[in-house]
């Protein structure tokens, strides 16, 4: 769970998302999530709900929990 914050940042490179769309749809400003993505600053749940509804996931995934990318039915 060290390296969360990587998973985050492949996942809107793999939808080929930049990092001021994410910022939009999460209402908060480039430079804080960037951070988000460096590791410097832990990602708040709230966000971390938001980041998995938006790619279709789950926390768990992102949170490095399970390699399983589809959300628990």
């Amino acid at each position: 769970m060290d390296n969360y914050y990587r998973r985050i940042k492949d996942l809107r490179e793999d939808n080929d998302v930049t990092q001021q769309e994410i910022c939009d749809y999460l209402n908060m400003k480039q430079p804080q999530y960037s951070r988000y993505e460096r590791g410097i600053r832990d990602v708040p749940s709230d966000v971390l709900i938001k980041l998995a509804k938006y790619y279709k996931t789950s926390v768990d995934y992102i949170l490095e929990l399970t390699d399983k990318t589809k959300p628990y039915n």
